[in-house]
């Protein structure tokens, strides 16, 4: 029994997966996607800071030691509160979202936000070296997608069966790239992992550090300890039982599948020197899953009964890409997102620690009697892999942080920013990013990864394991370790 990948091209069998070619920090600083999500997302968390901070009253210091003698409440809101919506509520008229009875029309406020995130995102894209002009039109046309997708959720029934933005979005994405197709001219705005990470460098400052330290050490559980298990049983399981007769294909779709997607996949292609038509094959696969786990397990874990903590740490764990994880958690709420997010960014820094075990289990152990083995591993390679923007969360989780609890009245300053302006921001990233996916998901195309073979019997294996033990890990840290911690920080 053959692997059952698509047979690739013979003049293109010898073709392999070349490492990208190492650049300095300086210079991925400047270029690459996931400091440009630090860049822009810090950027906006200063302007959302300096505009309530320069904004409080001279006497502000006054008002906070006249509360603590009178036990009144000092009150403090953003001025960008009024310059920044999303569409409301409604009941028969969608229109009511935009043009609301008891307050100003919301035409502005979402023209503000436009125009500052087309802005931020241009300037990324102009300096990675894209085509700022097509970018701009397509972003127009996404974002009024997303805007669609507020609209939607804002309905009274809707919200009573809590169906909340990001699925919404998804199916809008969806519909489009399955029916008339995506059009060709949103394509270049299709940035999903751009928006996600710097939606996810914007959310580090609602996400105290204390919250994020309780969070992080049963995540450290759930992803370091079962991560590694899943991706070394999946592999054995593959050349063992399955006798699948490419270990590199093997390799990349335990990796794919156990860590965290299409960034470990290639990663890891690199490591083992698979072919490029295996990668494009595990990530087919991957994408295929990615999108079914996306919208089936929120619904099994409502089905279940699971506490939203827990499903967000399952999902966080089990699903591959960190905007579908996102998405996801946005459907059971809020805690299930900061949960799924900070485990599936803790899961992420796995991706250059799984790229250089590979490299040197390949040299050792599959290379070692090959003399023209070229992979020599590289404990910086680490480094390389880090993903970057993980750095900005924690960033402005510890700056914003040490502002809340050192800053006179900063446990007034930080929440007002965080409610009237950086969350507004951050709620449209994600749904441009989830837009985004579902533009990019296309039925029919992914519909080949599900014919049968080896690799699927190999992914469906390895992820109903990954599901097992993740579920049983989230289970024992977040349900009975640090049940009461956990369930304790979020009631603050």
């Amino acid at each position: 029994m053959q692997d059952n990948a698509p047979t690739p091209d013979p003049e293109q069998n010898d073709e392999i997966v070349i490492a990208t070619p190492r650049r300095s920090t300086w210079s991925e600083m400047k270029t690459a996607e996931d400091w440009w999500a630090i860049w822009i997302g810090g950027g906006l968390l200063l302007i959302c800071f300096l505009a309530v901070y320069l904004s409080l009253p001279a006497d502000f210091s006054e008002q906070l030691k006249a509360a603590e003698t009178t036990g009144e409440k000092v009150s403090v809101h953003s001025p960008l509160k009024s310059w920044l919506g999303k569409p409301g509520s409604w009941t028969q008229n969608p229109l009511d979202s935009l043009f609301p009875a008891e307050k100003s029309n919301l035409i502005l406020p979402l023209c503000v936000v436009l125009l500052i995130s087309l802005a931020g995102f241009s300037l990324a894209i102009k300096v990675m070296g894209q085509t700022v002009s097509k970018f701009a039109i397509g972003f127009i046309g996404v974002f009024i997608l997303a805007a669609l997708a507020y609209v939607l959720t804002g309905q009274v029934v809707v919200k009573q069966y809590n169906l909340e933005y990001a699925l919404w979005a998804l199916m809008l994405g969806l519909i489009i790239s399955n029916t008339i197709g995506t059009p060709g001219w949103m394509k270049p705005a299709l940035k999903t992992e751009l928006y996600i990470k710097t939606g996810l460098v914007v959310m580090g400052a609602s996400v105290l550090f204390s919250r994020l330290l309780v969070l992080g050490l049963p995540g450290i559980y759930v992803a370091w300890v079962v991560t590694p298990v899943v991706l070394i049983s999946t592999y054995l399981f593959g050349q063992k039982v399955l006798k699948m007769e490419s270990k590199s294909l093997n390799m990349v779709i335990s990796a794919d599948m156990s860590v965290c997607g299409v960034s470990a996949a290639i990663a890891t292609a690199a490591s083992c020197k698979a072919k490029k038509e295996e990668l494009s094959f595990a990530i087919g696969l991957s994408l295929t899953f990615t999108v079914i786990m996306m919208m089936v397990l929120p619904q099994v874990i409502r089905f279940l009964g699971l506490d939203p903590i827990l499903g967000g740490a399952w999902m966080g764990g089990t699903i591959d890409a960190t905007g579908a994880v996102a998405a996801a958690g946005a459907m059971l709420g809020p805690e299930a997102e900061q949960v799924a997010v900070t485990i599936k960014m803790i899961q992420n820094i796995l991706i250059g620690v799984t790229a250089f075990g590979v490299a040197v289990y390949w040299v050792t152990c599959v290379e070692s009697k090959k003399e023209d083995s070229q992979i020599k591993p590289d404990a910086w390679e680490i480094w390389y892999r880090f993903p970057k923007f993980v750095l900005g969360f924690i960033m402005a989780s510890a700056v914003f942080s040490l502002l809340y609890s050192m800053l006179p009245g900063g446990d007034l300053i930080v929440p007002a920013m965080v409610k009237e302006s950086s969350k507004v921001f951050r709620g449209w990233f994600f749904c441009l990013a989830f837009v985004s996916i579902g533009l990019e998901t296309n039925f029919r195309e992914l519909a080949k990864f599900l014919k049968g073979g080896k690799p699927l019997i190999l992914y469906v294996c390895g992820q109903s394991l990954n599901l097992l033990l993740t579920l049983l890990m989230a289970w024992l840290m977040f349900s009975v370790f640090y049940a009461d911690v956990v369930k304790d920080v979020f009631s603050k």
